[in-house]
């Protein structure tokens, strides 16, 4: 008999449940618990999320919902619960799942998730019907949107809509009680996806066990192109210098460090210093790339054979640095290869360098076959390209208050870097986790499109649509209350980068019915996505917003930190490459009064020219030069410095005409950029001073000299000078460099160690910025400072601008869910766009 039939017990509510709950196993959960608070009813899945009918006694629904919340499933997570009361119109005799329901989208997309403990041990456990089958997954674990479609998330909406489910495989599908009910990817090796081996020629290998055969080829020290979750990737022997440079020659990837993946934290911990943070993003849902310091004391080794196999690791999977990149296995297809093997594998991009990584079959065999010596590859078709994440864990002597709402080292859930699978690490000591907090430099597998929650204010903005930026590049759908931010895209300066962000942005518009009433675009004319967003807002009659790239930065990072929309003008310190400012001129050392709807320019790095505009970029020695002659003159640098191989380098370039450039503004826009000068330090220092491979890369390597012990030095010795004022006719606070080029070329000429050099341009650095600061303090409304930009990738850095800021008692927010680099300048785009669109009465 159905409560229903007893009238005195009779409450009904229909219950709104909105987050990420489709594709998690929320549905299951739901009729667990309805079921143990002996309620009747039913649940569905529709595009807002799920609705559930429940009917029972009071008591009952209100344990029902707080259980909810408590017994969430790992991947899921609610960010509304909506309760309504039922007119009782509706007879339920037990509680039930019932169809999904199509209707208006707008509930979220789970990110793809690692290989459960669960289900790790059924592919390795020889009783189970997964036993060696590399696509085994639950409703906890899984590909999610990298198969999708459209949605709702069912299985027809997804890449395993061509896969009939076998009589085994649909009685646990349709099995309540099962940890794989409507677990929409689920496969076994009788109805699943399958693996098989290729030839670089396209002929298949004919072999009984593909997994195995590829672990003998990379123990032979051949190149595999594998087909994984969210893209191909190519793996080899990371140990094995010969077959690493043959990959670096192939793939035209010179010098730009490589990922690793790992079996497990032992085999990292022979390479690398862990740390509790480390361990628990590595083996969290999300499994990212960490960026792990390697051993310095090879006391810590196990053996001399250990020492000896890190330093080649770091020498040629990551030339000039002190971090690895490291992942562990996040799907059965890689643990069962990295099972056998007890050294790390490269585990890199399939692609050719700077173009976006394949996904199907046939694009691998085209582009992959000159640079893999064979393919593993198999037959579950990857909707959307996913990158791998890339995090890394920051030490911090602040007080964890300065890092910002989400930025606070407390909780996994807090700081939005999803956990979700049990690990004892999770109890280390408070004092532990207030010195470490979590940096995101790439955000894609495993987070996105995780919606960022918007603070207080953007409630009920317009739905937006935010196009990024050129390099690093990502989009932004902003609408009800939260930013759905898309993986990492890539640089759209190449053609098929710039195609492939281009069907990314459409099937997101298509997945989210997302229907933006305003774009908004980078300031830069030349950017493709500025140029793209104005032509569709010109095409379907849309607001367009053109946001000012620095602004966009600090925005970002007022939005991920909770900063309320009607909140005054905050002081931003954007340091970056370059960024089109509002005069026309290229921006990148900028401290602007900003809050969401505009900024007031109170100071910048002192402009100097580019000489050769985007080749600066490229050829250090040229930011060099600029920075000498705007310090000081060439007869004065021969006379007194013309011993130092800096010197002479510099005496073989063509002096006038370099001038000429300069003088006259040819190609050599003037730029009060950050990211330069770092590199004109860099190159004195010898360090990429005729070229690099990969922007940023002589910074990167500059950053790596710095060790605490030199850091102490400095704090003995002093530290580099900067001028700080303003110049005439400037009305902008002046950061000034010129002092430093004579100081810097003395201790050159004395031979002082690099390290030291380095470690007194980053202190005396931190220490301008600070008294840059302190002497703005008489326009700043807010005591908060926001640190953002590429720069700040720089820890270096970033702890050094922290600590004295600190010290003078401001409150620093900085970043943690969404990259400091041009990755989250989407986000700061739109809510920009929304608060002037919200205020501005667009």
């Amino acid at each position: 008999m159905g409560i229903n039939n007893h009238p005195s017990l009779i409450n009904q509510e229909e219950i709104r449940v909105r987050g990420t709950v489709q594709g998690v196993g929320f549905r299951p959960t739901v009729y667990r618990l309805a079921k143990a608070c002996n309620l009747v009813g039913e649940v569905c899945n529709d595009g807002q999320g799920v609705l559930i009918y429940v009917s029972g006694t009071t008591d009952a629904i209100a344990d029902f919902v707080q259980r909810l919340q408590t017994d969430c499933p790992p991947l899921a997570k609610i960010e509304s619960i909506d309760r309504t009361p039922n007119p009782g119109d509706r007879t339920f005799h037990d509680f039930t799942i019932i169809q999904s329901v199509n209707s208006t989208v707008q509930t979220q997309i789970p990110p793809d998730a690692a290989t459960c403990p669960q289900c790790q041990a059924e592919t390795f456990d020889v009783r189970s019907r997964w036993y060696n089958y590399p696509f085994t997954n639950c409703t906890h674990c899984g590909p999610r949107l990298s198969i999708i479609r459209s949605i709702p998330y069912d299985r027809k909406q997804t890449s395993m809509a061509d896969f009939a489910l076998c009589p085994d495989c649909a009685r646990e599908y349709h099995d309540i009680e099962n940890r794989r009910f409507h677990a929409q990817p689920i496969a076994c090796p009788v109805c699943g996806p399958r693996v098989w081996l290729e030839g670089a020629n396209g002929e298949k290998i004919d072999t009984a066990n593909p997994i195995d055969t590829v672990c003998t080829l990379l123990k032979q020290g051949e190149i595999v192109a594998i087909k994984g979750l969210g893209g191909i990737h190519l793996a080899c022997d990371a140990t094995n210098e010969t077959t690493v440079q043959r990959l670096r020659s192939r793939k035209q990837r010179y010098h730009k460090p490589f990922a690793l993946m790992a079996r497990d934290l032992g085999v990292i911990e022979q390479y690398c210093t862990l740390n509790a943070e480390d361990k628990e993003l590595l083996q969290s849902p999300a499994a990212p790339i960490v960026l792990i310091d390697v051993i310095q004391n090879r006391d810590n080794c196990r053996d001399v054979a250990c020492n000896v196999s890190t330093a080649k690791i770091a020498d040629s999977v990551a030339p000039g640095q002190t971090t690895l990149g490291f992942m562990l296995p996040y799907t059965p297809l890689h643990h069962l290869i990295m099972q056998q093997l007890d050294y790390p594998i490269i585990l890199t991009s399939g692609n050719l360098s700077d173009e976006p990584q394949c996904i199907d079959n046939q694009d691998a065999r085209l582009k992959l076959g000159k640079i893999a010596d064979y393919l593993l590859l198999h037959n579950r078709d990857i909707v959307n390209r996913v990158d791998d994440s890339v995090v890394r864990v920051i030490p911090s002597k602040l007080n964890p208050k300065t890092l910002g709402k989400n930025s606070k080292p407390l909780s996994s859930q807090e700081r939005g870097l999803e956990r979700g699978f049990p690990n004892p690490v999770n109890d280390r000591s408070i004092q532990e986790r207030h010195t470490l907090y979590t940096q995101t430099l790439r955000r894609a597998r495993g987070y996105a499109p995780k919606p960022i929650p918007l603070p207080p204010g953007f409630d009920h903005c317009p739905p937006i649509l935010a196009m990024g930026s050129e390099l690093k590049n990502t989009f932004c759908l902003l609408r009800d209350g939260q930013a759905i931010l898309s993986q990492h895209l890539g640089d759209l300066e190449n053609a098929a980068a710039f195609n492939a962000y281009q069907t990314t942005l459409n099937l997101y518009l298509n997945l989210f019915n997302h229907k933006p009433s305003a774009i908004a675009t980078d300031k830069h004319p030349e950017y493709l996505s500025t140029k793209l967003g104005q032509e569709l807002a010109t095409a379907n009659n849309l607001t367009l917003h053109s946001i000012q790239h620095h602004h966009a930065h600090i925005a970002a990072c007022m939005a991920e930190n909770g900063i309320p929309l009607t909140t005054p003008p905050v002081l931003g310190i954007a340091l970056d490459g370059l960024g089109y400012g509002e005069d026309g001129t290229l921006w990148g050392g900028e401290f602007l009064l900003a809050d969401y709807q505009g900024f007031k320019r109170l100071g910048k790095f002192k402009p100097i020219a580019m000489i050769g505009g985007e080749q600066a970029i490229y050829q250090p020695w040229r930011n060099t030069y600029a920075h000498l002659m705007a310090a000081l003159n060439w007869n004065r640098l021969k006379q007194e410095y013309g011993d130092l191989d800096l010197i002479q380098f510099l005496d073989q370039k063509p002096h006038p005409l370099l001038n000429q450039l300069i003088e006259k503004g040819i190609n050599s826009p003037l730029a009060s950029s950050a990211g330069r000068l770092f590199d004109a330090v860099a190159a004195a220092l010898g360090i990429c001073r005729a070229d690099c491979s990969y922007e940023g890369q002589a910074a990167i390597e500059m950053e790596t000299l710095v060790t605490p012990d030199s850091l102490n030095y400095v704090k003995e010795v002093g530290a580099y000078p900067f001028n700080i004022g303003k110049l005439d006719q400037e009305t902008e606070l002046i950061l000034d460099p010129s002092p430093l080029w004579l100081a810097l070329l003395d201790d050159l000429q004395q031979t002082m160690p690099k390290s030291l050099i380095a470690a007194k341009f980053h202190q005396g650095l931190a220490d301008a910025i600070a008294k840059m600061v302190q002497q703005l303090r008489p326009d700043l409304i807010s005591n908060h400072v926001i640190l953002t930009g590429g720069v700040f990738q720089n820890r270096i850095l970033l702890t050094q601008v922290s600590e004295n800021l600190e010290r003078m008692g401001m409150t620093v927010l900085t970043h943690s869910r969404v990259p400091p680099n041009d990755g989250g300048l989407s986000l700061g785009q739109a809510v920009i766009a929304a608060a002037q669109s919200v205020i501005g009465g667009d």
